[in-house]
């Protein structure tokens, strides 16, 4: 089974307030499902690469074999394509999670999306994030 995840990460000041978006979709463009996670104090890239290992293990869960990963962070795709390096400790460690989440799957693909194109994802992420300004 094929699905597709879009997935979006932001803070709110870098870093900052911090959150995660994840839409996945079956081959048809259903969405299956959309959710956000708090991540507390953390930089835009950090939560980039948190809602890609979040949405790799929710396509895991839901039983996909093969997934394509769209993601509107231009350094999360170009390094886990393997054409950028990864030079920052924390990242390097997140770096490491989703590719061994990855291995999980007989096929994974990774495409740049323009973040006007990823807009469930970030609406994903700004609800998450409005909900703890709400708090706070």
């Amino acid at each position: 089974m094929k699905l597709t995840t879009y997935t979006d990460g932001g803070s709110r000041g870098n870093p900052g307030p911090a959150a995660t978006g994840i839409v996945v979709k079956d081959e048809s463009e259903k969405i299956l499902v959309a959710y956000g996670e708090w991540l507390g104090r953390q930089t835009n890239n950090f939560a980039e690469y948190s809602a890609i290992i979040s949405a790799l293990k929710k396509v895991k869960e839901l039983g996909a074999t093969e997934v394509h990963c769209i993601a509107d962070s231009k350094l999360v795709v170009e390094q886990l394509n393997r054409n950028w390096k990864v030079k920052e400790p924390t990242i390097q460690k997140l770096f490491i999670q989703a590719w061994n989440l990855m291995q999980g799957f007989q096929k994974v693909t990774i495409t740049h999306i323009l973040r006007t194109g990823n807009k469930e994802a970030d609406a994903q992420v700004n609800k998450i994030l409005d909900q703890y300004s709400l708090k706070h």
